[in-house]
């Protein structure tokens, strides 16, 4: 079970998400700061033969954007949070991420995520807390969660963050 608050039997402090996503905001400029010192050349490079290269886990984290912006919103007028999910590796590949200026990818991955930012600092604190009894997270959350156990639009979100903190981690370590 993940640490992120907002599912069955956990305490949620609804003073504590504008402190979240203000933290999220941070994380985004920080990270965009470090990322921009990264040369084109460098950011074309995979960590291992098997493994994406920083412009590729970027791209990834543009799509991861991309689909969970239209999930932020759309659960907003949903009883569930039941979402389609994305062949990531498909997504990469056809994008041609490795191709791409890096400083242009950066760019629109801070963007985007500033936006999602904005989007759940609108989110209005009882749709956030909801709970959620039909979803299909169980298969599309960056972590584990059983297909039983009721979520919040809050869990889902502070996952999104902490999949993108993640992948950051890959690149900056």
């Amino acid at each position: 079970m993940s640490t992120n608050q907002g599912t069955e039997g956990s305490a949620m402090a609804p003073s504590d998400f504008p402190a979240f996503v203000e933290e999220f905001r941070q994380t985004l400029d920080r990270a965009s700061a470090r990322l921009a010192a990264i040369s084109d050349e460098a950011s074309a490079k995979p960590r291992n033969e098997d493994k994406w290269s920083p412009k590729q886990i970027i791209g990834h984290l543009i799509d991861s954007a991309a689909n969970n912006h239209q999930r932020f919103v759309r659960s907003q007028f949903s009883d569930d949070l039941v979402f389609p999910g994305y062949e990531q590796e498909n997504w990469v590949n056809v994008q041609n991420y490795q191709a791409k200026d890096w400083q242009e990818l950066l760019e629109l991955w801070r963007l985007y995520n500033l936006h999602i930012a904005h989007i759940m600092s609108l989110v209005p604190e009882e749709t956030r807390l909801k709970l959620r009894h039909k979803h299909n997270l169980h298969q599309i959350a960056s972590e584990d969660l059983r297909e039983d156990q009721p979520v919040t639009l809050d869990w889902f979100m502070r996952d999104y963050v902490d999949h993108l903190k993640k992948h950051l981690s890959q690149i900056l370590g």
